[in-house]
C-alpha cells in the first residue's frame, strides 16, 4: 500500500497550478499562499537521491522564499529520508495512515445519524471553509481561496460533502480528493467543537467514501489526528496501511 499511496501522493502534487520537477522529486505549489501545508514536495518511488539532487530542492522553495518540506511514505523511497537528514532536514512528525475498501466500509446505520449533504451554493461552499477553519483551530483562516479549493475539489472529480447544523450554517465536513493511481486521500474531517460527539465525524467519512467507491476507486485512505478520531475511522471500516513522514529544513 505504501508505494500506491506514494504514487497517489505524486500524481495529486503534479495536479498543483504550479509543478516543478528536480531530481527525483516533485514539488507542488500553490500561488498565492506561502503555507507549508499548501506548498511541499514529494519524492518518487524508488528515489535514491544525491546530495546535489537535495541541493537543488531546496534550491527549489528558497528562490520563491517558501520552507523546504516534504510528506511522503518513507517505505517507499527508503532511499530519501537519509539523505535529506544528511542535509539538514528534521522530522516534523510521523503519522499512520488508515484504509478502507469497499468491503470493508460500514456505514453508520444509526437512525439518529447526521444527514450529509454535498454543498451546491456559495454559502455552503463559505460556511464548511468556515467551519473546517473553527474546528482545527484557525490554522487555516477561513478564506475565499478555501472555499474555492473545496468547490474545485467537488468539480474536479473528488467529493466534498458536509453536515448542516440545525441553526443554520455548518457543523461539520470533509473533503476527498480526484483518485489517482486507484486510490483516493480523505482530508480535513473537521467538526465544529459545538457539535461534537454527534456522528458528524462518522457520517461525512463512511458518506465521502461510498462516493468514491461508487465511482470505482478501490480504496480511500487518511491520516488520524488522535487516537478518538482513529476510533472513529476504525468504526466505519478504515484499517491501519503504513506511516507518513514529514520533513522540513529549519531556517
Amino acid at each position: 500500500m505504501d508505494t500506491q499511496v506514494q504514487n497517489f501522493a505524486v500524481a495529486n502534487l503534479r495536479r498543483r497550478p504550479v509543478v516543478v520537477e528536480a531530481g527525483g522529486f516533485v514539488v507542488g505549489f500553490s500561488p498565492g499562499s506561502d503555507s507549508p501545508y499548501l506548498n511541499y514536495a514529494t519524492p518518487l518511488p524508488g528515489t535514491e537521491p544525491t546530495g546535489r539532487d537535495v541541493t537543488a530542492l531546496i534550491a527549489v522553495f528558497r528562490e520563491r522564499g517558501l520552507l523546504p518540506r516534504l510528506e511522503f511514505c518513507p517505505e517507499a523511497a527508503p532511499g530519501v529520508a537519509p539523505a535529506l537528514r544528511a542535509s539538514g532536514f528534521a522530522t516534523e512528525a510521523v503519522h499512520e495512515y488508515l484504509v478502507c475498501t469497499p468491503a470493508t466500509l460500514a456505514a453508520p446505520r444509526s437512525a439518529d445519524a447526521p444527514r450529509v449533504e454535498v454543498p451546491v451554493t456559495d454559502e455552503e461552499y463559505t460556511a464548511l471553509d468556515a467551519a473546517l477553519s473553527e474546528a482545527f483551530d484557525g490554522v487555516f483562516a477561513p478564506s475565499a481561496q478555501g472555499a474555492d479549493r473545496l468547490r474545485r475539489t467537488q468539480r474536479t472529480g473528488g467529493a466534498v460533502r458536509f453536515v448542516r447544523a440545525p441553526e443554520g450554517g455548518c457543523a461539520g465536513g470533509a473533503s476527498c480528493s480526484p483518485p489517482a493511481e486507484g486510490t483516493a486521500e480523505l482530508s480535513g474531517v473537521g467538526t465544529r467543537p459545538a457539535h461534537r460527539g454527534r456522528g458528524v465525524a462518522a457520517a461525512v467519512t463512511a458518506a465521502l467514501s461510498g462516493a468514491m467507491f461508487t465511482r470505482g476507486t478501490g480504496s480511500v485512505w487518511l491520516e488520524y489526528g488522535g487516537e478518538g478520531s482513529r476510533r472513529v475511522y476504525e468504526r466505519v471500516g478504515f484499517t491501519p496501511g503504513g506511516t507518513r513522514l514529514y520533513l522540513s529544513l529549519p531556517q
